[in-house]
């Protein structure tokens, strides 16, 4: 191994190529026992987060709540709910991830809050208080009816009234989730000191929830129809999806707020801004969001909603995204709390090994959503246990979320699976007892022990963590493409196929096979042999 392929003590910016292990507290590990995951049990499964080979942590939202949206509903952002734990646990939490050489990113939730939220409560009081304007307020049509004809994503208008005021609050999800008026200088200055409260508390940067919805058109115009209609069997089930979302969202004032967040950040050292751009974005928005001086990295629904993900999916993708040195840094998701967990999804039968790990290599940072490291399915809910307001909303049409955001297995010996000595707020299904981290953790080929060991081994390569990328046409169900850091470069080939399949190069070009990875590939003088989900991996001079 070329010495200086390695050297993460040389990293410039430690979120270029970084894997964020996306943890969904609810779920995680519950010592409180009241059937529901904490800080604490967070903390008490650093050691086994650490050994994933991952460089941070991102938590779901954790700070006061109704718990309506489960944590998206804010009602206090300076204090951590009960159902967590206290300030305390977090402290303790943020401390030792650093001492195990783990960065931690926090969930903000920033377009919205409770209806719960004083500063909501106040607002609703009346037109003349000095929150009065603080939440996106509206009289209504001479007809009394809506002032937009904007629709919420939970279904129905966006658009609720409020007798107190004789007019119309915005709330772009639940009605109890009203949107904050960001064209209020008063608000956003409230949101940044918000977060500094956070930089303050040692956090290494933030998960902006719904990252396009700060801002709405001022002069209140109606969306037009969508061009592109929903298909019959994904999205017709809920009408949000029948409008262009182009003046109750992602107006250009976003992005001269996320100049003032990222300059915050910055103020503070290497912290990061992880974007969440909605389900319809497309490239533009992932590039303009993610330009210099806004934020350092951004996910939208590329590869979360896919059905199939072939070679060409990820090429094409990556493509229209931006792959060169001065474009901006994509964050590749194959799972997270919010969608059909892939392994279900794309119908391998199999766990995704081979993919996951291909993503991992891609210019960019990826989220890796607890679980997947297990190869969990999606959880089939039955309707009386379903908590999701999503999807109790649209059943049976759709099954909501609840799917993916079941408990981890720790341990199939131990009641519940060991993720509480009691009843878990959702159930455990038998297939993902059979995949528990004590058994796998045992067996030298399990996913969980393949992806560990293809995690740190990555790790420290520094051309694939920060690199340039070059992709090789090598047929439709290889991904391959060269990474290249100072004049030296890793060639990574993946067999995303269900066959064995095998490509030729010459021999300065296939560099010199690399060990340690996990993946098998055989290799015949300038003819390399891949079975599905295998990998090669060359250095390059």
């Amino acid at each position: 191994m070329v010495t200086t392929l390695r050297g993460r003590s040389e990293l410039e910016d430690w979120w270029r190529g970084a894997i964020i292990y996306h943890i969904y507290p609810r779920s995680y590990l519950d010592l409180s026992g009241d059937g529901v995951g904490d800080l604490q049990g967070i903390v008490r499964r650093l050691d086994y987060i650490a050994s994933l080979g991952v460089d941070a942590v991102w938590i779901s939202p954790f700070v006061k709540s109704p718990m309506l949206d489960f944590g998206y509903d804010v009602s206090d952002y300076l204090h951590i709910d009960p159902l967590f734990g206290t300030m305390d646990d977090f402290r303790q939490l943020v401390e030792e991830a650093h001492e195990r050489g783990l960065k931690v990113l926090m969930d903000q939730v920033m377009s919205h809050t409770s209806d719960q939220h004083p500063w909501f409560l106040q607002s609703r009081e009346g037109r003349d208080n000095p929150k009065s304007d603080w939440y996106v307020w509206a009289d209504p049509k001479e007809d009394g009816t809506p002032p937009t004809n904007w629709l919420a994503f939970f279904g129905g208008s966006s658009w609720q009234w409020e007798p107190r005021r004789a007019q119309y609050y915005l709330h772009n999800f639940l009605r109890q989730q009203p949107d904050l008026n960001y064209h209020n200088p008063e608000v956003r200055e409230a949101v940044l000191a918000m977060c500094r409260h956070w930089l303050e508390m040692g956090v290494d940067g933030f998960r902006l929830d719904v990252c396009a919805f700060y801002f709405h058109d001022q002069e209140l115009r109606d969306n037009p129809p969508s061009i592109e209609r929903p298909s019959a069997n994904k999205f017709m089930f809920n009408p949000y999806t029948y409008q262009a979302h182009v003046r109750d969202i992602c107006q250009p004032e976003n992005l001269q707020f996320l100049e003032e967040l990222r300059s915050l950040c910055d103020s503070y050292g290497d912290r990061v801004l992880l974007g969440e751009l909605h389900e319809n974005s497309g490239e533009k928005l992932h590039r303009d969001y993610t330009a210099e001086g806004r934020l350092q990295l951004a996910y939208g629904c590329w590869l979360l909603t896919a059905e199939e993900i072939t070679a060409n999916t990820i090429v094409d993708t990556a493509r229209a995204l931006g792959y060169q040195l001065d474009d901006g840094w994509p964050c590749w998701a194959l799972d997270n709390h919010d969608f059909k967990r892939s392994v279900s999804r794309l119908g391998k039968n199999r766990p995704l090994i081979g993919l996951t790990c291909a993503l991992a290599c891609l210019r960019g940072a990826m989220c890796f959503y607890q679980g997947t490291e297990l190869g969990l399915g999606e959880a089939e809910i039955p309707y009386d246990r379903i908590v999701d307001p999503y999807g109790r909303e649209f059943y049976p049409a759709y099954l909501g979320r609840d799917g993916a955001r079941t408990p981890m297995p720790w341990d199939a010996s131990l009641d519940h699976c060991g993720f509480s000595v009691t009843e878990p707020w959702l159930p455990i299904p038998e297939a993902h007892r059979a995949l528990d981290v004590a058994s796998q953790d045992t067996i030298p080929g399990s996913t969980l022990n393949r992806i560990r060991q293809f995690l740190n081994w990555r790790k420290d390569i520094r051309p694939i963590r920060e690199g340039e990328q070059e992709f090789i046409d090598l047929g439709k169900d290889l991904l391959a493409f060269v990474r290249r850091l100072n004049g030296e470069g890793v060639l990574c080939v993946f067999n995303l196929g269900d066959w064995e399949t095998s490509f030729e190069l010459p021999h300065e070009q296939l560099g010199v096979p690399m060990m340690g990875h996990g993946f098998n590939a055989l290799r015949n003088d300038n003819t390399v042999i891949l079975a599905p989900d295998e990998a090669y991996f060359g250095e390059l001079a």
